[in-house]
């Protein structure tokens, strides 16, 4: 079967011929493009003649997918498929599988890479110390005894949730689906809006789909206690930017660490969350260490084998 890598995986040659050999071994062609093609005409080009093809978070529709008519396998290089047209795929016959678990560990990191971050105002103080300033006004606060609340408790929402106990806080969440084993941590689960009145911090991790688009709106943000910060390593449109970004500039909530926008980097600069105080913001990297891009690769490698096998593995559809 021919296999097309349609956009790069952001890994070495050598990392990507190490995570791909057990599926090569088998004697499949893998053709591996090295560069990210916005056009769609061309990037329905690449996979025309592909049986499997790998992506990660190009948005492959179905102006693109129809035009893919040998196409039977569709492995995602990522945890989140909004990108992915999955209900014309599941009509045409395609098997959609994931990169499920992938990230955990790179987006609960930078989750509290970013807490810490806008709490000792780290940006500011670089910029001061380069300048040969001293502390003055840039003072901030410890993690440590605040109430952590984490709004999502799957795998990564979990993993942030162990991480902040680790760190002294207490810990409160909000998730469709109750886990007696973090409630037996010691987790409180409360509501939607409990956790927002009585967090000092919130960190969201929540896939998106039409329940959580707009999840945290002006509504909501006006249940956030004036000294809370939110945390956004989720999706983009979970948030509402101009909400949020109001907020922050009239101090009705003390910051804000955002990894994801409405759109994939590069974010326009007249974005309101890169203008608004308190601010730390990231180009969507949470889910990008060297480690997790590797893992990712021997996921979806994995998720051919399976498939081939007739054992599929985070199948989507």
């Amino acid at each position: 079967m021919k296999i097309v890598i349609i956009e790069p995986l952001g890994i070495t040659p050598e990392k990507l011929a190490e995570a791909t050999a057990a599926v090569k071994a088998r004697g499949h062609e893998i053709v591996a493009y090295d560069t990210k093609e916005e056009d769609q005409e061309k990037l329905a080009e690449r996979g025309k003649d592909a049986d499997i093809i790998i992506i990660a978070n190009q948005p492959f529709r179905k102006n693109v997918i129809e035009k893919c008519e040998n196409l039977k396998l569709l492995s995602v290089a990522f945890t989140g498929v909004d990108h992915i047209d999955v209900d014309f795929c599941k009509e045409k016959g395609i098997c959609v599988c994931n990169a499920a678990g992938y990230s955990t560990n790179a987006v609960a990191e930078l989750a509290f890479g970013l807490a810490i971050s806008v709490l000792r105002n780290i940006p500011a103080c670089d910029a001061v110390c380069r300048k040969e300033g001293t502390k003055a006004g840039l003072v901030g606060g410890e993690l440590f005894g605040k109430t952590f609340g984490v709004v999502g408790t799957g795998a990564i929402g979990g993993k942030v949730a162990k991480i902040a106990q680790a760190f002294g806080c207490k810990v409160v969440a909000y998730s469709r689906t109750v886990k007696p084993e973090m409630q037996g941590a010691g987790i409180e689960y409360m509501s939607l809006e409990d956790v927002l009145k009585v967090s000092d911090i919130v960190s969201l991790h929540v896939p998106l789909n039409d329940k959580t688009k707009g999840l945290i709106g002006e509504k909501e943000i006006a249940l956030m206690k004036k000294n809370a910060i939110l945390l956004n390593t989720a999706r983009g449109p979970v948030v509402d930017s101009v909400a949020l970004a109001n907020a922050l500039n009239e101090e009705r909530i003390a910051g804000a660490g955002i990894d994801v926008f409405e759109m994939e980097p590069p974010v326009p600069a007249d974005h309101p969350l890169l203008h608004s105080k308190h601010t730390v913001v990231t180009p969507h990297v949470a889910f990008a260490s060297h480690e997790a891009l590797f893992t990712r690769a021997q996921i979806v490698s994995e998720n051919i084998l399976k498939w081939e096998d007739g054992t599929p593995q985070n199948v989507i559809c």
